[in-house]
């Protein structure tokens, strides 16, 4: 793989990690099921001036790059972007001409990661992670540099198979706070999480009733509508559904654990209908509440 650097030799306060090409094959053939993503390089730079890195023919890997200060260009394919601070970067395993520098007179402070992996198309593909995607905003979480220093440290120790899959599996986490950053905010730091929190409370201690959409938007004074946008947006699921998805839960537990008849678990949990319930149960679990009795016994 072509490539070029125009910089000076390092950066006062730089680290900088790259791991032997060897020892990732052996541990990753033994080892597929931990290591489907991998880290290969890490790094700091800080006031990265002349940093400069070009790759005529791409990257296999996936490159991660958090811009904490200052700032930095890149370019890739025929398409030219700025990074600024508290902005990041994730360019996809590529065929495609990349190129990134540093400004001149303002360069960028950066943590970067580059992974790959067996899964790194299918990751790429389900994330929608995109080669021109261009930069995006990130707001500051002191989670993302203490995992960093995680990823590092555990790194730094050497290549045993412990501190390699604890730095594979700490890498899972550090993208996750990239790509979910409102999953990773204090839930008092915002409202709408504070509504969520709240309500997925108040769901869990009114099993037994039916709420409808319009009860939980009412506890918020907000209208139907932009309550239920709320509550997918942070959980992926619709309010009622969400409801419903707890009440199976409860009720797994109640089969299990004891013998009382499927239409007393159904009132219970706010049914009067113990045929209605079963339909739910299955659609929701695959198998009738019978069924799921004998199952999980044998099971546990």
């Amino acid at each position: 793989m072509s490539s070029s650097f125009r910089r000076r030799d390092g950066f006062d306060g730089e680290k900088l990690i790259s791991l032997p090409p060897g020892i990732l094959r052996d541990v990753v053939h033994k080892n597929p099921a931990l290591f489907h993503l991998y880290i290969t390089h890490i790094g700091y730079f800080p006031k990265a001036l002349f940093h400069y890195r070009e790759r005529r023919k791409g990257c296999e890997d996936n490159i991660l790059i958090y811009c904490v200060q200052g700032k930095g260009h890149y370019v890739i394919a025929d398409k030219k972007f700025e990074v600024t601070a508290n902005q990041y970067i994730m360019l996809p395993a590529t065929d495609q001409y990349i190129r990134y520098w540093a400004d001149h007179e303002d360069p960028w402070t950066i943590y970067w990661i580059h992974f790959t992996g067996s899964a790194i198309d299918h990751f790429n593909e389900t994330l929608q992670i995109l080669p021109q995607k261009g930069p995006a905003n990130l707001i500051f979480n002191e989670k993302v540099p203490d995992t960093w220093h995680r990823i590092y440290q555990s790194l730094e120790m050497g290549y045993s198979l412990e501190n390699l899959a604890n730095a594979t599996m700490c890498l899972q986490y550090f993208m996750a706070m990239f790509l979910f950053p409102e999953k990773h905010l204090a839930a008092e730091h915002t409202e709408k999480a504070d509504m969520i929190t709240d309500t997925i409370t108040h769901m869990r201690l009114h099993l037994d009733k039916k709420l409808s959409v319009e009860d939980m938007a009412n506890k918020h004074q907000l209208s139907c509508s932009h309550f239920s946008m709320l509550f997918r947006k942070g959980t992926g699921i619709a309010p009622v559904d969400y409801f419903i998805h707890l009440k199976m839960q409860k009720a797994c537990q109640l089969i299990y654990a004891n013998e009382a008849k499927i239409k007393e678990i159904a009132l219970h949990l706010g049914y009067d209908d113990p045929f209605y319930f079963s339909r739910v149960f299955k659609k929701n679990m695959g198998q009738s509440p019978e069924q799921y009795r004998l199952t999980a016994r044998k099971v546990g």
